[in-house]
C-alpha cells in the first residue's frame, strides 16, 4: 500500500542532503540505489567489498549513481576502519579511503557528464564532498606513516605501497616557506577552530585543506617557544642556485603555510581509473594555484587562508614576548624581526604592517586576516609585519626597521625592478604609526641639530659624535613606500606617556646592555662635552620618554616633512563621542596628536586606542587598498 505525508523544512533538507558525512548514515540516493540493485544497506556494511563487487557487475544501472553510491559506500567503511589515534597507521582503513576517493574522482570527471553539467546536483556536492575529505584523510595518515619512518622531505622520492597501492607525490605546485622541502607536521584545516579571529576565509573547490608546518629553525625565527633568535644558525645568507634568496638574519616567512591538497587516480578513461591501484599526492600552494586542470577541464582548487596564519599566532607566544620585550626582560627580542605572511611573490605589492607599544603580530589579527580573505586584495598584495622590540627608542628603532626592509627587498630583488618592490603600503598602529611616518619623512639636519643644539660639539669628538648618530637622526623617506595609513599615531606624543601610570611603566623598562655598550662612545662624549659624568649620559631615553608630549624628539619629529609622492590616510579613534572632535581622545592618544594635516582621508571611528581591530577601521584599510589597486593596475 502506498501512504503519503508532508514534509517540513528540516525534513526536507535532510531528505535531500543528508549523508553519511552530515547524519553518520547513507544518505537517499545511495540507499535508493542499494535497494534497485536488491541489496539491504545494512546487509552492504558487514561487507564492503562483496557489495561494491556486485553492484559493480549489475547491467543497466547508469554509472552516476553507481559509482557515486560506491564512493559514499567506501567513505562508511573507512570512517568505520579509521582510528582515532592518528599515529596508528590502519592499512585497511587507508585502503578503503582510497576507494573512497577513487570513486569520487571518476564520478566527478570521467563520466559521460562534465562537473559543469551537474553544477546545481547536490549529488554532486556531496561526492565532491567525499572526495575531498578522503584526500584529508589520505594525507594525514601517509604523512604519519612517513614521519613515524623518519621525518617528511617533499618531492618524488617520498613513496609508499599500501597493500596493492603504489602512491607517489608530485609537488611541483607547492612551494613551502624558505623554499625548504622539511615538513614538522601536516594538518587538515578542517579540524581547527579559533577564538579571536572573526572570520574564516576559504574557497571552495576541489581537493584537501590542509596546513603545512615547517620547521622554525629552518626559517630563522625568533618567537618563542622556538626559540631561535634572528641571526642563528637558521639564517644563512646568500642566492641559491636556483635563484631563490635563504632566509636572511632579520626576516622569516610564516612557518605555517596553506596547502590545498589533490589525490590523481591513473587512467585515461572511467575504466581505467575505476582499476587503478597507482595514485599521485599533489600539494599546492593556494596562493599561487587557484584552479587546475583534470580531464580537459579547469576545476576550482580549494583553500583555507585562515588557518595557516591562526595557527600561528595560537602558538607563537608572542602575548609574552611582547611584554618580556618592552620591559627589556629575558626571553624578549632586541632587534627587528621581518615576518612574511606568504611565500614571497615579485608580482604582488607589499602592505608593511608596524604594531604599538607592547605589542606584537598580533595587533594586525583580524587586520591582516580580512585582507587576505579579500580575493582582490590577495591577488594584488602579500602582508609583510615587523615585530620589533618596542622598549627602545623610536629614533634607534625607525633607522633599524628601514635598514631591515631595505636590505630583505635586495635580497629578493636585487635591481629593485619587480612589483613588488614598488607601491609599497605602510600601515602603522600607535608607536608603529610614528614609526612609519619617520620612514617617510625627510630629516634634513632638523633632528640634529634641535637635539644636539645645546651640546658643546667641537673638534673631533663633535665630528666622531655626530657620524655615530648619523644613521638615526639623518634619513630620507623609503624609495619603495608610495602610501601610508596612521592609526592612532600620537605625532605630537600624548599626555598618557606622562602621567602617573605612564612614568610608572616607563621606570619598569629596561634598555638591553647591548645597546647600551654600542652607544657607550656616544655617552662618553656627550658626558665630557658638557662636563658631567658618564653615568649621569646613560640614561638613554626609552620608548615610553619618546612618547610623551614634552619630549624633545616627539616634538622635533612632528615638524619632519612628509615625501610629496606619499598619499597618506588616517584612522583616529574617539571614545567619548559626546565631546567636540577637536578635544577627544581614544583614551590614550588625543585627536590633536593623530590628526595630520594634508592627509588624503581622515575616518573617525568610535573606538578606544585599540581602533586597529574594528569593523569600520578594517572596511576604510580595504577601501584604501582597493582604489590603490585598481589605480596602479
Amino acid at each position: 500500500m502506498v501512504k503519503v505525508t508532508s514534509l517540513g523544512p528540516r525534513d526536507y533538507i535532510a531528505m535531500k542532503r543528508g549523508d553519511i558525512l552530515s547524519s553518520g548514515k547513507l544518505g537517499d540516493v545511495s540507499q535508493e540505489t542499494l535497494r534497485v540493485a536488491g541489496i539491504e544497506p545494512d546487509e552492504c556494511a558487514k561487507d564492503v567489498p562483496e557489495c561494491a563487487q556486485r553492484l559493480e557487475q549489475i547491467k543497466g544501472l547508469e554509472d552516476e549513481r553507481r559509482i557515486s553510491a560506491l564512493a559514499e559506500i567506501w567513505t562508511q567503511r573507512a570512517i568505520g576502519l579509521t582510528p582515532k589515534d592518528p599515529q596508528v597507521i590502519d592499512e585497511a582503513a587507508l585502503m578503503a579511503w582510497l576507494e573512497a576517493a577513487r570513486n569520487a574522482y571518476a564520478y566527478l570527471f570521467f563520466t559521460e557528464r562534465s562537473p559543469g553539467e551537474r553544477v546545481f546536483e547536490d549529488r554532486q556536492t556531496q561526492v565532491r564532498d567525499y572526495y575531498n575529505y578522503a584526500v584529508q584523510q589520505i594525507v594525514t595518515q601517509l604523512f604519519a606513516r612517513w614521519k613515524a619512518d623518519g621525518g617528511v622531505t617533499f618531492g618524488p622520492q617520498v613513496a609508499a605501497t599500501v597493500g596493492e597501492w603504489r602512491i607517489e607525490m608530485d609537488d611541483e605546485g607547492l612551494r613551502l616557506p624558505g623554499h625548504t622541502t622539511q615538513v614538522e607536521a601536516m594538518v587538515p584545516a578542517s579540524t581547527l577552530r579559533f577564538a579571536g579571529l572573526r572570520s574564516t576565509y576559504r574557497r571552495d573547490g576541489f581537493g584537501a585543506e590542509m596546513v603545512a608546518e615547517v620547521p622554525a629553525q629552518v626559517l630563522g625565527d625568533v618567537v618563542a617557544p622556538m626559540a631561535v633568535s634572528a641571526g642563528s644558525e637558521g639564517g644563512t645568507q646568500g642566492i641559491r642556485p636556483s635563484g631563490h634568496p635563504r632566509q636572511a638574519p632579520g626576516f622569516s616567512e610564516m612557518p605555517f603555510a596553506p596547502v590545498s591538497v589533490l589525490v590523481r587516480f591513473a587512467g585515461e578513461d572511467l575504466e581505467q581509473v575505476l582499476h587503478t591501484h597507482r595514485a599521485v599526492v599533489e600539494p599546492h600552494d593556494p596562493f599561487r594555484v587557484t584552479g587546475i586542470d583534470i580531464g580537459g577541464q579547469t576545476i576550482p582548487l580549494a583553500a583555507n587562508f585562515t588557518a595557516g596564519y591562526g595557527l600561528w599566532l595560537a602558538r607563537s607566544g608572542f602575548a609574552d614576548q611582547a611584554l618580556r620585550s618592552m620591559l627589556g626582560r629575558e626571553r624578549g627580542i632586541d632587534r627587528p624581526h621581518l615576518y612574511l605572511m606568504q611565500p614571497y611573490d615579485p608580482q604582488r605589492r607589499i602592505v608593511l604592517m608596524l604594531h604599538g607599544l607592547g605589542s606584537s603580530p598580533e595587533a594586525w589579527v583580524n587586520v591582516a586576516n580580512e585582507l587576505t580573505g579579500d580575493q582582490l586584495l590577495r591577488e594584488q598584495y602579500q602582508i609583510w609585519q615587523v615585530y620589533y622590540p618596542t622598549n627602545m627608542p623610536i629614533v634607534w628603532n625607525q633607522a633599524q626597521i628601514r635598514k631591515l626592509v631595505t636590505d630583505t627587498l635586495a635580497q629578493f630583488d636585487p635591481d629593485g625592478h619587480a612589483p613588488a618592490s614598488q607601491h609599497m603600503v605602510l600601515v602603522g598602529h600607535s608607536m608603529g604609526g610614528v614609526i612609519a611616518r619617520l620612514l617617510v619623512s625627510t630629516s634634513g639636519d632638523h633632528l640634529s641639530d634641535t637635539l644636539l643644539d645645546k651640546r658643546r660639539l667641537e673638534g673631533e669628538r663633535g665630528a666622531r659624535l655626530r657620524q655615530r648618530l648619523q644613521a638615526m637622526l639623518h634619513f630620507e623617506p623609503l624609495p619603495n613606500v608610495d602610501r601610508a595609513i596612521f592609526i592612532a599615531a600620537p605625532h605630537r606624543g600624548t599626555p598618557v606617556a606622562s602621567g602617573r601610570i605612564g612614568r610608572l611603566i616607563g621606570r619598569l623598562v629596561r634598555l638591553p646592555v647591548t645597546l647600551l655598550e654600542q652607544f657607550g662612545e656616544v655617552l662618553q662624549d656627550l658626558a665630557e662635552g658638557q662636563g658631567e659624568d658618564a653615568s649621569v649620559a646613560r640614561n638613554i631615553p626609552n620608548s615610553i620618554d619618546n612618547l610623551r608630549d614634552t619630549d624633545p624628539f616627539v616634538r622635533a619629529a612632528a615638524d619632519l616633512p612628509i615625501s610629496p609622492r606619499v598619499r597618506y590616510h588616517t584612522i583616529v579613534g574617539q571614545d567619548d563621542m559626546s565631546l567636540p572632535l577637536i578635544e577627544s581622545s581614544d583614551g590614550v592618544v588625543p585627536y590633536r596628536s593623530a590628526h595630520l594635516a594634508g592627509a588624503e582621508s581622515e575616518k573617525v571611528v568610535p573606538s578606544w586606542h585599540s581602533v586597529q581591530e574594528t569593523p569600520q577601521a578594517i572596511l576604510e584599510i580595504r577601501r584604501i587598498l582597493h582604489e590603490e589597486a585598481l589605480e596602479k593596475h
